[in-house]
Parts: structure tokens; sequence; C-alpha cells
């Protein structure tokens, strides 16, 4: 099979693999699409990914898939052939790629998912929890975006956020985005959104944003304190910048807490919260629970099924897998819009 290979120094390549291995507690699946994330992806390519020094390169990327199952282990319950699912990974295999290791790799022609009910109870591998079954109504490819769509919703359960919080989120992004549209499906506000891009902002307050404010031209502690006079009572970074961690202090409330989504371009800073109030949290989720993406399926399902949300909203751009190369130089160009899909034969 093909895979996408990303070599220490950032170099993007197509190269031949053998086909993954499965158990007997497995199933392997024929990739259908797979998601280009500009936070997890980029960052490995820039070697600016928490846990992958570069003797750990070269990387099979990708981790947004979506496969049909085509064989299955001898103790697999939860899928049969034909089925289509959510997050095959290719693991690394000395035996069969050498010192090639994966980035979870679902940007190869093939890949393995694992089955929770042939473990006994308790001993499941915590990513068979998000490898799911999807409904024969969910168009496969889009359904790349349930992946983002999951992770984003976990977030929000992990931040704590609730019905009736207000929040400024900072970038609106295809993560900001769907922070935003989250938030206001579940009550929070108000959402007061900042970003240097007015057409972003324009989308913002279409998804839900109660206010909007270009932070490059703004006061943001000004106008914010209009809104909310005590500060706000979470402040979300879904840009990935160590800056606005610092920049939000005097934003929070008393009790406020900071958000920060997603992995941090570095593994350390310098806080300065003399403008924050006595009392307030920092919380980073940087890595998304696979149990916690799984259970939050069933209410993107739900929102999706109801028309309340809709997978084409958060799709810019389709890239044939022989145009990969191609989709990446995009992406480190900043030309994908909101996300990328990268579709396979």
């Amino acid at each position: 099979m093909k895979t996408l290979i990303c070599d220490a120094d950032g170099t993007l390549s197509v190269k031949e693999i053998p086909l993954p291995g499965y158990s007997e507690k497995q199933a392997l699946v024929k990739t259908i699409a797979c998601g280009i994330c500009n936070g997890t992806d980029a960052k490995l390519i820039h070697r600016a990914f928490k846990g992958f020094p570069v003797s750990r390169y070269p990387l099979m990327l990708g981790h947004e898939g979506v496969g049909e199952v085509i064989e299955v282990g001898s103790e697999v319950k939860s899928f049969k052939v034909g089925d289509k699912v959510l997050l095959p990974f290719v693991d690394a295999d000395p035996e069969k790629y050498g010192t090639l290791e994966s980035a979870w790799g679902a940007y190869s022609e093939y890949a393995v998912v694992t089955d929770p009910l042939a473990y006994p109870e308790g001993e499941a591998p915590e990513h068979a929890m998000a490898q799911t079954v999807l409904p024969p109504w969910v168009n496969p490819v889009d359904a790349a975006m349930i992946v983002t769509l999951r992770e984003v919703l976990s977030a929000v359960r992990r931040f704590g956020i609730r019905a009736g919080n207000s929040v400024a989120v900072f970038g609106c992004g295809p993560v900001g985005l769907t922070f935003i549209r989250f938030l206001k499906l579940l009550g929070a506000g108000p959402i007061i959104a900042f970003d240097v891009v007015d057409d972003k902002l324009a989308v913002a307050k279409a998804n839900g944003a109660d206010y909007t404010f270009n932070s490059g031209r703004e006061d943001v502690s000004e106008v914010l304190h209009g809104i909310c006079p005590n500060g706000a009572q979470f402040v979300l970074d879904a840009v990935g910048l160590t800056s606005l961690i610092n920049l939000s202090m005097e934003l929070l409330c008393d009790q406020g807490k900071m958000c920060c989504y997603g992995i941090a371009p570095v593994t350390h800073m310098d806080i300065d919260w003399e403008k924050a109030p006595y009392n307030w949290t920092l919380q980073f989720q940087q890595f998304p629970s696979k149990r916690e993406e799984g259970e939050a399926t069933e209410q993107i399902l739900t929102w999706l099924r109801e028309g309340t949300i809709s997978l084409k909203d958060y799709i810019s751009d389709y890239f044939p897998f022989e145009h990969i190369l191609e989709a990446f130089e995009k992406l480190e160009r900043r030309e994908i819009a909101k996300k990328g899909i990268v579709v396979y034969d």
C-alpha cells in the first residue's frame, strides 16, 4: 500500500509499504478518506509536537481517517465486512516497517481498527473506544470531519463549560468555529469571538458568536469588559499561541479558567499573571481521551441527523490521494479555508 511519510526535516513523500497486519481482535479496513489537521499534522511536520523527538522520525502521518472493513479477525464482534468505521490507525511494526514510526498513519491506503468487545471488560486499549461504526446515512468521505467534531465536544465537556457561562474564543479557524457552534448549541453565552481576519469573524457570527472583534484593531480588554464587566468565566485559545495565555490573564473573572486546546508549540513558558484575578485556572487539553471522544459520537450524530449541524459547513477542500503532497503545500500556504479532506479510490 501507499502511505504518506514525514522525514525529520519536514519533507513529505508517498512511499509503498506492506499492508498492516491485524490480530484476531482487529479488522482490516480500506481507507475512504482522511481529514487534514492543521494542528497535529502541521506540528508534526515542523517537529513541534510533544512526544515526537527527532529520533522517532520518519513518521506515518494521519489521524482523522474513515475506512471500510474488508476483513475481520476471528474474535471480532463489533465490525463486519462493509462497515464504515471511524479512526483506523497503522501502528509501527519493526518487522514490516523497520524504523518507520507511526503518528497514527491514517494517510495510508489500508489501516486497522480494534474491537473493544473482543476483550474482557476493562482490558481493551483506549483508542478502540473511538473506533466506531458509522450509520449508513452519513457520507463516509465527509465523516472524516466527525473526528474533529468529537474531539471539540469532548474538550468542551472536559473544560467544564456549561449553559450560561461567558466564553471568549480566540481564533475563528475550523476548530474555533466548531467550538463557537457547539458552545451556542449547549447554551453558553455570551460568546465573544476574536480573530485578525474580518471574513472569519463574519463566519463566527453566523455560527453563533454573540460578539465579534478584530483583535488586531481593537483593545481586547476594553471590549471584553464592556460586555462582561467582571471578566469572562472562560477564555479559550483555539489557535495554539502561548502569547494568548498572558494576553488573557486580565480577561478572566475571579475563579475564571484559561482553556488551551491542542498541543502547545513549546513545553515551557513564562506566564505573567500580574493582571489576572487572584484566583484562576489554566487548563491544557492537549490530546483527547479516546473514551471521551467515543462518548461524544452520539451527540454529534444526533445533531447531524436533526440537521442542527452539517458536515459540509466545515469542509472547504477535497483532494484525491494522488494529490496529497499538493494538499499539504496548500496547507503550508494557509490556502485551505476550512477542513481539507484527502479522498481515496
